[in-house]
């Protein structure tokens, strides 16, 4: 029986949205085919394993001393494959406490869905669900992020940006600048966080001064775009890993006024995650359109070499379509895009693992030795400067 550790939690805005994320795998997860446990980061930072992580009550207020729980770390040494508790002095080993075969990243946010825990896995040669260091690091970004969408030729909304020490330094000189590339109504965004937190909307001048003012709370860098009036929203999962992707039907989330906020998408159905939500699935869209955005989620897995599943975010102003975000490890997985197409939640985390060992038995295919003479001539060259 594989042991499959799901991640969630962390140093992150979208804490809550992930132990949400997190505790649907222990759930729907083939309990004959995995041992699924919860490795709990909290929002200090600290690793947890034990019996109550799978009780939503624990997290209410967390305590770390609770009775059943092991605080633990990953070494970033390949071979170790498990979880290890420290020991309680300099010369005691550290003790494995949980074996682990393969990581479903169930993170949502900064340190987890940005790079920073995948990094940690390839360092470590576990085999982990969600997008490669490069993915995450992009789709963490929206800056970034709509920059390589531009770079691919896909159409977004236009756009500036600015650091939060501009914006405390000469605000008025980021307000022209915006006013000059875009009109009112604009949104303005944190660049590293999603679920919509520290996202606004302003319609003038002084609303734009708040909207920024919240933004700059939650990240040094903000992005500004020009808000469509009546947008409508349509998103695209997309699964797989290298050639093979499976695209999920489009959906279209109901009562999409301006935007949806935090508690439109995550407490409306009593903290059910992503599935709880009104949509609208399939999205009432043309089959043409639905290919077109089909076909840029596709391309967009593609070149930021996704693996696993993502969810793409486009927004509709009349006919015309903008690419607005990538999820690389979207809220309760996208599994309610795949169910219609007969994917249950259960397949959907055998495709995940399958897909996470896929990916590390290919890294091991390379060559990551190279053997050349440069420390022997440079060990030639320290022994004729002492002479």
């Amino acid at each position: 029986m594989l042991e499959l550790g799901v991640f969630f939690g962390s140093r992150a805005a979208e804490h809550d949205v992930s132990v949400i994320s997190g505790l649907q795998i222990l759930e729907n997860a083939d309990k004959s085919k995995y041992h699924a446990f919860p490795v709990y980061i909290s929002r200090t930072g600290e690793w947890f394993v034990g019996e109550p992580l799978k009780d939503i009550k624990t997290y209410r207020n967390f305590n770390p001393a609770q009775k059943g729980l092991s605080k633990v770390t990953l070494p970033a040494q390949p071979g170790l494959n498990g979880l290890y508790a420290l020991g309680g002095g300099l010369l005691c080993k550290p003790r494995r406490v949980a074996k682990l075969d393969c990581a479903i990243l169930a993170m949502h946010g900064m340190h987890g869905e940005d790079g920073t825990l995948q990094g940690l896995m390839e360092l470590a040669d576990i085999p982990y669900s969600s997008c490669s260091l490069v993915g995450s690091a992009v789709g963490m970004d929206k800056i970034v992020m709509k920059a390589v969408f531009q770079s691919m030729g896909l159409p977004v909304l236009p756009g500036v940006y600015c650091y939060r020490s501009e914006w405390r330094q000469t605000p008025d000189a980021v307000i022209e600048r915006a006013e000059r590339v875009l009109q009112y109504p604009m949104f303005v965004k944190p660049a590293n966080l999603g679920s919509s937190i520290g996202i606004g909307k302003a319609n003038d001048r002084e609303a734009f001064r708040k909207v920024m003012e919240v933004a700059a709370c939650y990240d040094r860098r903000i992005l500004i775009e020009r808000a469509v009036e009546k947008p409508v929203e349509i998103n695209c999962a997309c699964l797989g890993f290298d050639g093979d992707l499976l695209p999920s039907l489009c959906e279209q989330p109901a009562g999409w006024d301006e935007f949806l906020s935090f508690e439109d998408k995550y407490t409306r159905g009593g903290g059910k995650g992503m599935k709880s939500l009104d949509r609208k699935l399939p999205a009432p869209i043309s089959e043409a359109m639905t290919k077109q955005i089909q076909g840029y989620t596709a391309d967009i897995f593609r070149m930021l070499e996704c693996k696993g599943v993502v969810r793409v975010d486009y927004i509709l102003e009349g006919n015309a379509v903008y690419v607005n975000e990538i999820n690389t490890i979207p809220g309760s997985f996208a599994f309610y895009l795949y169910e219609p197409m007969g994917l249950p939640f259960a397949k959907l985390v055998d495709k995940l693992v399958e897909y996470a060992q896929r990916a590390l038995a290919q890294k091991q295919e390379s060559s990551f030795a190279f053997s050349s003479d440069i420390l022997n001539k440079a060990m030639s060259g320290v022994k004729i400067l002492k002479k």
